[in-house]
This record gives structure tokens, sequence and C-alpha cells, in this order.
């Protein structure tokens, strides 16, 4: 979605776009506004990528190359554009930590790595890269498709048999070890004996869902837990959430928790990684320790008591994304970037920074 609210707002600003990505994903079918190229890209051990790319960039001749992807293709996209002599730059949306001799070898090419995060410049400041070329712009969230609606609760109820008093905890992250659903499962048989109206909503795909699925069963949480899928009509559901809760352990920003704010939906979360460039504490929503389960405990059984609460944080959240994190920003911010790379001597306009 992030690629596809620059490629698209650059589209209206008058620029034209090449879309390398992955053969057969969903990114390919989604854009009518871009040139799509698909190729195979089966990660950093796919040494034949780089000639893919190199192909692909002496083909098009484009005056700037931008890397958004992993796949091993922000390893060698770089390497291929810079044979080719054209500027690249990177973002970077992952928190993890990298060797320095392995970040020296990918940034090098890049003129500049976009980081979504404080915590993202952080890693990069620790892996090596100069900050005068690392440029902060986080992610956006489209504030028409995630907004406020109060017939969002009855579609929610409906589409999922809930009772008419059911107080909705939505998840929306992947099914994988480091959103930590199984941590959030562990706290809820004492959440649903203090509020057995609580109904748990976890949206996404993964690995790990047939193991959370039978610890549902073992915890006696079948009638309290449903495990949601994929959802094309997700921003008509999340308005409908009470709380959405993140429990995750690493995160380079939360696209989620953006569109749960723009949805004016408060969120309780982990204090980890990028997230509290979005959640501000007390204000929008409630940040707890990383390693502290008991906390997340309490913070949820806060908002859910407190209608008013939930109501005050929801309110904030939406305002400070439709300042913050507004998809015109995001525009702005790379059309500057895009400049400097192209004219390096103009360094009395460094790139706009979104803070």
């Amino acid at each position: 979605m992030q690629v596809l609210h620059l490629v698209e707002g650059l589209s209206a600003r008058g620029v034209d776009n090449v879309l390398v990505c992955a053969r057969d994903g969903a990114l390919a079918r989604a854009t009518r506004v871009a040139t799509v190229v698909e190729l195979p890209m089966q990660g950093e051990l796919d040494l034949l990528l780089l000639p893919r790319l190199v192909r692909e960039v002496k083909r098009w001749q484009p005056d700037l190359v931008h890397v958004h992807s992993r796949r091993g293709a922000d390893l060698y996209g770089g390497i291929a554009a810079q044979l080719e002599g054209v500027p690249a730059v990177l973002t970077r949306r992952v928190d993890s930590p990298e060797p320095a001799v392995v970040a020296r070898l990918k940034y090098a090419p890049y003129r500049f790595v976009v980081a979504l995060s404080r915590a993202i410049e952080r890693q990069l400041a620790d892996a090596g890269v100069p900050s005068e070329r690392v440029v902060r712009i986080p992610s956006a969230v489209d504030a028409q498709r995630y907004r406020p609606d109060a017939a969002a609760r009855e579609r929610i109820r409906t589409a999922f048999g809930l009772p008419a008093d059911a107080l909705v905890v939505g998840v929306v992250a992947q099914l994988i070890e480091r959103k930590r659903h199984g941590w959030l499962l562990a706290v809820l048989p004492e959440l649903v004996r203090a509020l057995p109206q609580l109904r748990v909503l976890c949206f996404g795909r993964g690995p790990l869902e047939q193991r959370l699925k039978a610890e549902l069963v073992d915890r006696g949480l079948t009638q309290h837990v449903t495990f949601a899928g994929f959802r094309a009509d997700l921003p008509q559901l999340v308005p409908g959430f009470d709380v959405l809760a993140h429990p995750a352990s690493r995160e380079g920003l939360g696209v989620a928790l953006l569109e749960a704010a723009s949805a004016g939906v408060p969120v309780v979360a982990c204090d980890v990684g990028g997230v509290p460039d979005v959640v501000e504490h007390g204000h929008t929503g409630l940040l707890v320790p990383a390693d502290d389960p008991g906390a997340l405990l309490d913070a949820l059984a806060r908002l859910l008591r407190d209608r008013a609460e939930r109501a005050r944080l929801g309110i904030a959240a939406r305002a400070r994304v439709e300042r913050r994190f507004n998809v015109a920003g995001l525009v702005e911010a790379h059309l500057s970037l895009y400049a400097q790379v192209r004219n390096p001597r103009a360094a009395a306009a460094p790139p706009m920074v979104m803070r």
C-alpha cells in the first residue's frame, strides 16, 4: 500500500513510474498508473536477480531508482543502478539490526536511505550509515479510506455473529512470531473472566495459524477469539473496533496502527521500534513495556472499561494521523528527496523530512 500511495501520488504530479515487482504478487495487479514489470525475486541468495535488475535499468534508463522491497532487491537494486550510472535511494521498513559489514555492502550504492521511524534511524546509525545520508519519511494512510464510521459496529457484529454488547478488540498483523499473538492469548483468559463480553478478531494470515488456533482450544477461548484471515473490506470493519491491540516485539512503524488511528480507534501496543512514533502514550493510545504481559492486560482492561477515554484517544489519534501521516505529505517528502538526489549541489534545499 505504501508503494501504491507513492506511485499514484507521483503519477498525479506528472512523474512516469516503472514498477518492478515480484512475479504473481498482488502489487502487480493493484496499480494502473505505472508500467509494471514482474520478475522472479527469491531473496538475497537469488544471484540471478542482479542481472535481471541490471537489464531493466538498462532497458528503461530511469532518472532515479527507488528500491522498496526486500526479497534481495535492497541488496541488488542499488548495485544494478550503480552499474548503469543511475542514482538510487532505498526505503528501509524493518527495525531488525544488521551487522555493520552487511550494512556497508547493502547501503553503499544508495545516495539516501529513507527510514520510516526514529528506531530505524538509530539502527542505521549503529550500522555505520552516515546521518547525512538518512532521511526520515514515515508511512502514510489514506484518511478517507480509513475513517470513523458509526455503521461499522453493526457491520462487524453481523459479519462475525457478535453479541450486541460485545467489546471488540481487533488485531491486524501477519501470523508470525514477532507479532506475538500468543503473548496476547496468554493474558486473555483473565481478561475474559473480568469482561465476558470481550471478543477478539485477528485479521491476517501466516504460518502460525494452526498453532494459534490450537492454543485457543487449550485456553478455552474459542468463543471469544476469531481468526478472520484476510478481509478486503477491512477499512469498513476497523472503525467498529473498540481497541486495536498490537503486542509485536519488533515494528518498523506499523501501518495497522496508522489505519486504526485514522479510523478513530485507540491502540494498545508494546513500546518497541517505531510504535512510539505513531502512538502517543495517554494521548492517542497506550504503550506498555515489551516484556510485561501484565501491563498489556491492564491497559486493555482500562480502555475496555472506559468508553469516554476510548473516544477521547480515538479523536486525538485521528487528528494526529491527518496532520502527520497523510499521503500528500508522503508524496511531497519524496519529491523533495528526489530533487536533492538529482541535484546534489542544491545544498540550500535539503530533503524535506516528515516529523
